[in-house]
């Protein structure tokens, strides 16, 4: 649907930008190449992006009227992968996953292994027992952790030709993305968490470059490195006093979101979300006209439950574009991620005219 806030968003500046970072890996952690890719995107656009010691990355906006307090708008670049548990006597690898998912969605998924001197090396993960015409128990084999192990794509066959490639305990896996961005809008790709909101973010940050706009409140724009594990915002710099999590929203059994709408979430598994920012979200959305479903997640965290558990003082709320099948193989449409910047730009109550 479109509509003159959602109009003004430059939709395939968003995509474009979208497909590239999710084809960079950044598992938790392992988050360097994407965030100097943000940092130069920022820096093109006319913003400069600081680094916390954490690694995560921060632009100021300065407000026209700053006496309101700081608002902050987050979004994290970090994604689900893994990180080699052993070596194993065969020679494949043995993982430990980093964020949670079911080790089911990424059976047969091909993947990236990067040595700490900068080697990569291409791998796929596999059952252990991994044919119907060898074990006659494979299609039952519980898919967990210590019956998963990564075949790498060199000639190994040993514990002792994995490590001679350099290979280490500790080294990272990321995973494939699969990006596929299709004409008729939808986007499906791994690591849909929480890169399309990232994009949303910089579509807003485009707005604001070309329309020549300044927020009145000062607006900081926060880009965490660790979501996927828990404390990617546990620190808030103290001058915050309100923070909109910007992170996908989930589908399924009870809940209202589709992949077309604006996620705004009551309340998930740290608790309820602040009643008036939730409120003022709700009907600016009803007044913009843009798709929205208000859903309950009790299996979900964000970075706005870390910043509030970390102890900062500040009102929270969480929206986001609507992904199916969220730590799985993800789908969304363009246009839950051009609202989610839409309803971010009539939040900062900033006129497109």
């Amino acid at each position: 649907m479109e509509n003159p806030l959602n109009k003004t968003l430059n939709r395939k500046y968003i995509l474009k930008f979208l497909e590239e970072l999710l084809q960079i890996p950044s598992p938790s952690g392992y988050c360097m190449t994407i965030m100097e890719r943000l940092e130069e995107e920022a820096e093109k656009l006319g913003f400069k992006m600081e680094r916390t010691p954490k690694g995560n990355g921060m632009i100021t906006i300065p407000g026209s009227a700053p006496s309101g307090g700081t608002i902050a708008y987050t979004a994290h670049v970090d994604t689900l992968g893994a990180m080699v548990r052993s070596i194993k006597p065969n020679g494949m690898l043995r993982i430990t996953p980093i964020g949670g998912y079911n080790m089911h969605t990424v059976e047969g998924e091909y993947c990236l292994i990067h040595t700490r001197d900068g080697r990569q090396y291409e791998g796929t993960v596999l059952s252990t027992k991994t044919s119907v015409h060898v074990y006659p128990d494979a299609r039952d084999w519980k898919r967990e952790e210590a019956n998963m192990e990564i075949r790498i794509d060199e000639a190994t066959s040993s514990k002792e030709e994995t490590e001679k490639l350099g290979i280490a305990v500790g080294d990272i896996v990321s995973w494939d993305p699969r990006v596929r961005i299709l004409l008729n809008g939808w986007v499906k790709s791994r690591h849909l968490d929480d890169k399309a909101s990232v994009a949303a973010i910089f579509g807003l940050l485009e707005w604001m470059k070309r329309a020549g706009k300044q927020p009145e409140r000062t607006l900081k724009l926060i880009f965490s490195t660790y979501e996927e594990v828990g404390h990617g915002n546990s620190y808030m710099p103290p001058d915050i006093t309100e923070l909109i999590a910007v992170d996908m929203g989930a589908i399924g059994d009870d809940l209202s979101t589709t992949e077309r709408d604006v996620s705004i979430c009551a309340k998930d598994s740290s608790g309820p979300y602040d009643y008036e920012m939730t409120s003022r979200l709700i009907e600016l959305a009803k007044q913009h006209q843009l798709p929205y479903a208000v859903d309950i997640y009790p299996q979900y965290g964000s970075d706005a439950s870390a910043a509030l558990r970390g102890g900062s003082n500040i009102r929270a709320a969480l929206i986001g574009p609507g992904v199916h099948a969220s730590h799985a193989m993800e789908r969304t449409h363009s246009d839950a991620i051009v609202n989610t910047a839409a309803l971010l730009l009539a939040y900062l109550g900033l006129s497109v005219s």
